[in-house]
């Protein structure tokens, strides 16, 4: 189906900057934490990852001690 113009398209953000910021927590302690590589961690930090591991984010929940994903994404529209 094309997208018609004017139409708009949701993407999911992880708002794992704002997170990290407000708990003064930077990414190296993060990945630390959870033992996900920093590389990784930053992609999610900037969203940049096409992609994301169910794996990661049980692990950054559990390590942010986060018991409500709303808190790790939003939808947006754009």
């Amino acid at each position: 189906m094309k997208r018609s113009e004017g139409m708009s398209v949701r993407v999911i953000e992880v708002r794992l900057k704002e997170i990290l910021e407000a708990r003064k927590i930077t990414q190296k302690e993060l990945a630390d934490k959870t033992n996900i590589r920093a590389a990784a961690i930053s992609e999610l930090y900037n969203n940049q990852r096409k992609t994301i591991n169910k794996e990661h984010i049980t692990k950054i929940a559990d390590a942010l001690d986060i018991d409500d994903i709303s808190e790790l994404f939003v939808i947006k529209k754009v």
